[in-house]
């Protein structure tokens, strides 16, 4: 299911824009561009899904968006650091995520690669700096990406209007994995669209945040207001340029 840099955003990166306007380069517009051009890169992120206790579909959704921000604001993502380089060869081409899923030994041999595991009420997701598109290390190209579904026993709570909101499309019926990456989209435009001093507080309150599927007589109204909007680029799943998730960070609502 696939389809931040510190600051300050590169420039070849576009912060985010309104679904009416897409940015022409835009990482998620499904038109081909210059993104296109370049080596292409995935994030990786394995979901532990234990056949006894899998965790809640909501939960996953906003551990794997929490485990993008980890990332993008881990020290060894900027800089001179170890991941640095991958990081900004992933930005400048197409914003790419992979969902796959993992179990008992599985997910022991994916905890030993480099990465940042994550974690939720009960989901565990981990996090691994970008890889070439065709260049997965062994132990995470043999995991499925494909099926994986998960739901929640009762409707999640609503959520916190002081914390940010990724609102999920309601029209739009996506696989856990699909929206799991969707999410990620998110919460990194969110990021991208932060000063450094919204960045940094949100790092150090443990990047707080909800997912959750917008109310359909909102949605038009979300993806029209000014804030960040993911478009898919329609590489699985759902149609080229649907918009998917509406990022509601407080610090940008207008």
């Amino acid at each position: 299911m696939s389809n931040d840099p510190t600051t300050p955003v590169p420039a070849s990166v576009p912060a985010a824009a309104p679904a009416s306007a897409p940015t022409p380069d835009s990482p998620f517009r499904a038109e081909p561009g210059d993104r296109d051009l370049a080596p292409q890169f995935v994030l990786p992120l394995v979901v532990r899904i234990e056949r006894a206790a899998p965790p809640p579909r909501t939960d996953a959704l906003e551990t794997a968006a929490r485990a993008v921000l980890v990332m993008l604001g881990d020290e060894r993502s900027t800089g001179d650091g170890a991941w640095a380089r991958a990081m900004r060869d992933w930005q400048d081409a197409r914003i790419r995520k992979v969902v796959r899923r993992a179990r008992g030994a599985e997910w022991r041999r994916a905890e030993a690669l480099p990465g940042i595991t994550v974690t939720g009420k009960s989901a565990e997701v981990r996090v691994f700096p970008p890889v070439p598109l065709d260049g997965w290390p062994k132990d995470l190209a043999r995991l499925q990406v494909s099926g994986t579904d998960l739901d929640d026993l009762e409707p999640p709570a609503a959520a916190d209007p002081a914390a940010p909101v990724l609102w999920m499309n309601p029209d739009l019926d996506m696989s856990a994995g699909k929206a799991m990456a969707q999410a990620g989209h998110g919460a990194q435009l969110a990021w991208w669209a932060l000063s450094d001093g919204e960045r940094s507080a949100w790092r150090e309150a443990g990047f707080p945040l909800s997912v959750r599927t917008a109310d359909p007589a909102r949605w038009g109204g979300l993806t029209t207001g000014g804030l960040p909007v993911v478009r898919d680029a329609g590489f699985t799943e759902i149609a080229p340029g649907s918009c998917t998730v509406v990022a509601d960070h407080p610090a940008l609502r207008r």
